[in-house]
């Protein structure tokens, strides 16, 4: 295991690169190794509710960019990738039941987590927003592993949604772009971290 040393060291080298080095390149195994992390991130009901598309040409992120506010961290990353929510396919019984089916439940245990999952998606207010959501957990993996190996990340949602999924050949009307997050290595020295106090945001309740 990490000694608490360490990770708090992670946790304070992350930040929200705002400009990369295009010259400095991540290694295959890396990358690898964060998008394995972002594929074994949690999710609720353990639905996996994304893809990731991982753009590495220089052109498709220069399209990109105007879509994106603009922002620098699009064209000077290495890595861009896209966290794709798949709100069609976890509202869709071939794709859920077939999730369920991985845990071998017996088939009254596997009707009664059905119909569980059925009445929790018919009380949202938004499939969609639920599955961009659960994007976040997988997001925040990538950022977090891709610290911990001394990658530099960015997570983007100053960005144009029909516009950036048009380029991308996203079909809304099965899955919509959560977020970017941009990974390569700093140009800059970091900023200092700014956080509310412990005792401000932590409440035991014992």
């Amino acid at each position: 295991m990490i000694d608490q040393k360490s990770l708090s060291d992670i946790l304070y080298f992350r930040h929200a690169c705002k400009l990369f080095d295009k010259d400095k390149k991540i290694s295959k195994d890396d990358l690898n190794f964060i998008l394995e992390a972002a594929r074994l991130s949690p999710s609720s009901f353990g639905m996996e509710h994304w893809r990731f598309i991982v753009i590495k040409n220089q052109e498709l992120k220069e399209t990109l960019k105007p879509v994106c506010w603009n922002q620098p961290q699009i064209t000077t990353c290495d890595a861009l990738v896209a966290v794709v929510a798949k709100h069609k396919a976890v509202s869709t019984p071939v794709y859920y039941e077939a999730m369920f089916a991985r845990r071998e439940l017996d088939d009254d245990a596997m009707q009664a987590y059905v119909q569980r999952y059925e009445n929790y998606i018919k009380a949202l207010p938004s499939i969609k927003a639920w599955s961009q959501m659960q994007c976040y957990l997988a997001a925040s993996n990538i950022m977090n592993y891709a610290a911990m190996i001394g990658v530099d990340s960015c997570p983007l949602e100053g960005f144009e949604r029909d516009d950036a999924e048009k380029i991308l050949n996203i079909d809304s009307s099965k899955e919509s772009l959560a977020l970017f997050v941009a990974l390569g290595y700093r140009v800059n020295h970091q900023t200092s971290k700014h956080r509310l106090p412990f005792d401000e945001v932590v409440e035991f309740r014992e």
